[in-house]
């Protein structure tokens, strides 16, 4: 999973639409309100939250592999829940959970197979896995865009298909309720929000090892070599249960 550090407090200001895709996640929870969740991938803490403020008596776990979002969500959800720095291709560093969610981050795991392996091996039998990530056909204008800029499309992410993810979750050992993909493109038209949005949401390994004064540069060339000024998302969405 890609463990770069992330710019959280700019990223948590900008008008993501990962609060309605953690929304649909909740939605789609089939909890009680009294198991102990993993959010897989937390980021700044916004989803677990949502979720807190839906379910107060969820025992909530976080894990991400950025340490300035695991900050910022430690910020907003207190020191009363578990909350560690970890790779998701990694063993899970914690106790068996009984509902997994994930909202924007798989995406960020090039293997599934094993990302899929390794929460299984976190869920109790029976736990439900219900998760958003980017899906296949994501970024299409940005990566035509980066084509033209840097001769290569877009790199550290993997947008997976609907039957390569089945057959990757029955191979980790999970029943597939549904995997679908949802077209959902975001257009912003106000060019100083796109350059930002760009740079902090879909721009940062790229600009990670770039000196400061070409990164302002690099994200405008790609914004104008984008046909329009969309993040056409496409969400690959999951429902599963750990056999």
């Amino acid at each position: 999973m890609a463990t770069r550090e992330w710019d959280a407090t700019t990223y948590d200001a900008l008008p993501l639409p990962h609060v309605a895709w953690g929304r649909r996640v909740l939605d789609r929870m089939r909890i009680t309100g009294d198991e102990r969740v993993l959010d897989a991938g937390c980021g700044t803490g916004r989803d677990g939250a949502a979720l807190l403020g839906r379910w107060p008596g969820v025992e909530l776990v976080g894990i991400d592999g950025s340490a300035k979002m695991i900050d910022e969500a430690r910020a907003k959800l207190g020191p009363d829940v578990e909350l560690h720095v970890a790779d998701l291709t990694e063993p899970l560093p914690i106790e068996p959970v009984d509902a997994v969610m994930s909202v924007a981050a798989f995406h960020w795991v090039e293997d599934h197979d094993l990302l899929f392996h390794n929460l299984a091996a976190a869920m109790r039998p029976g736990a439900r896995l219900t998760s958003d990530c980017g899906g296949q056909g994501q970024l299409a204008i940005m990566t035509d865009a980066l084509v033209q800029v840097t001769g290569e499309g877009k790199f550290g992410t993997s947008f997976k298909g609907i039957d390569e993810t089945r057959e990757s979750l029955e191979r980790a050992g999970f029943r597939v309720e549904d995997v679908r993909l949802r077209p959902d493109p975001l257009r912003l038209e106000d060019t100083e929000v796109l350059d930002t949005y760009l740079a902090v949401v879909n721009l940062g390994s790229y600009l990670v090892d770039m000196p400061m004064d070409q990164q302002r540069d690099f994200v405008r060339r790609v914004r104008l070599a984008m046909t329009e000024p969309v993040i056409d998302y496409v969400r690959l969405e999951i429902d599963a249960v750990r056999r």
